[in-house]
């Protein structure tokens, strides 16, 4: 009797032993879980940024489809640096019980930074933004900060001196049974862009040729266009600009041998330069001079002329909250016949309606009456459907209307990559 007692005992105590470091982990994990609810909820903003790793990688808030759902909405905004690579601005909008908790941080690529080194980049600021926020919510006595090495100061030495140089050469060939087509693409381009001042120097050529068999009959289509162009801008203070462009181009869908265009230029910025990420309200006014060599002779009896025009733009962006507006009025004409102008509308419109639906709308429209290369003799049936040449008109447009609308379960934490994001039906 005793020894069986001893054996219950000691198979008792070794089930114990067993089940107890399996007992704790358990009631540790339905702690975080329950953490997990009252964590922040968190909208997403922005494009070119890698969802589901940011989710992977910070798993410690709620991430919802809807940002009137969320405590906060996080809006990413990216414009293009001097050295090629990307200024990401993260402004942090706390809502509901953050709301007034605000902040803007910025994390900056470089042109040569993979991909993977770029989103690591802003993740980590992404983090480093949200830690005022989880510090509000229970779940904060499981995040940890650490600082990784010591920082000495140091002062910056640029032996480039702000220079940045690219080069890039692209070629492309495919074909068919009835059809070829390759092409060939250059660029170069210097720039240097200080606070102060920014310089670009650019070098393009193009090369394209198709070729169609048509009865038996081989059609052959070559469009080319060169270019060189440059600008500089001077910072006058934190509204106004003053620069000058000058192109030098040359085009077989143009009909232009050769043209030359100098144009100075001054600009007023509504908003300071420094909010540009966000808000920008441009006046831009060009004075230009244009010297054009066509190929063949014009519909007005040109071989070439001798011209000067100007023109005004007015460009708007706007990026909020509640949306995006994107839009850019220009209007130019020459002095010599003021019938020979051009209009230009461009507007890109995103707008959240109300909770889970959204209207996007693209438009552009051209009104042309500048045409003034055009050639005299008619275009044939290939220069139409090849577009080899450019034809008469009197506007260009596009325009595209979408609603988008989505409802369900408004979080949107779990990352299933099986399959990939863009399986084929």
């Amino acid at each position: 009797m005793k020894l069986r007692f001893a054996i219950i005992l000691i198979v008792l105590s070794f089930t114990c032993m067993v089940a107890t470091p399996c007992l704790y982990p358990q009631e540790e994990q339905n702690d975080i879980e329950e953490m997990k609810k009252k964590a922040p909820k968190i909208f997403l903003d922005g494009s070119r940024i890698d969802r589901n790793y940011i989710r992977t990688e910070i798993p410690f808030v709620n991430y919802v489809r809807d940002r009137k759902e969320a405590d906060v909405h996080i809006l990413i905004t990216i414009q293009n640096t001097a050295s090629g690579g990307r200024e990401y601005t993260i402004a942090f909008i706390g809502q509901k019980e953050c709301s007034g908790i605000n902040n803007t941080l910025i994390y900056a690529s470089n042109k040569t930074d993979t991909a993977e080194e770029i989103r690591r980049g802003y993740v980590h600021v992404l983090k480093m933004g949200l830690v005022s926020y989880v510090a509000r919510t229970p779940i904060n006595s499981q995040i940890g900060i650490s600082f990784n090495k010591e920082v000495k100061p140091t002062s910056v030495e640029d032996k480039w001196n702000f220079w940045v140089y690219s080069l890039s050469l692209r070629g492309r060939l495919n074909g068919e049974a009835q059809r070829s087509s390759s092409s060939i693409d250059t660029n170069f381009s210097v720039n240097r862009v200080t606070p102060e001042s920014k310089l670009r120097l650019g070098i393009s050529a193009d090369f394209d040729k198709n070729n169609y068999i048509i009865d038996d009959e081989e059609v052959t289509s070559r469009r080319e266009s060169e270019s060189i162009g440059g600008l500089y801008v001077k910072s006058i203070n934190d509204h106004w600009s003053i620069g000058a462009s000058l192109s030098l181009s040359s085009s077989t869908y143009r009909n232009i041998e050769f043209k030359i265009n100098p144009a100075p230029a001054i600009e007023y910025n509504m908003f300071p330069y420094s909010e540009s990420t966000r808000r920008q309200l441009r006046f831009l006014y060009k004075l230009g001079y244009n010297f054009s060599r066509y190929r063949e002779r014009t519909i007005y009896g040109k071989t070439s002329e001798s011209l000067f025009g100007e023109s005004l733009s007015v460009i708007m962006e706007l990026k909020e909250p509640w949306g995006t507006v994107e839009a850019s009025l220009q209007g130019s004409h020459y002095f010599h016949d003021l019938k020979k102008n051009r209009l230009e509308f461009d507007l890109e419109f995103q707008f959240r309606i109300l909770k889970g639906l959204s209207l996007d709308i693209e438009g552009r429209y051209e009104r042309i009456r500048d045409q003034l290369s055009l050639p005299e003799t008619d275009a044939t049936p290939e220069d139409i459907l090849l577009r080899r040449i450019e034809l008469a008109t009197e506007y260009e447009y596009s325009i595209s209307i979408g609603l988008s609308f989505t409802f369900g379960s408004i979080y949107s934490n779990v990352v299933n990559p099986r399959f990939g994001d863009h399986y084929h039906w």
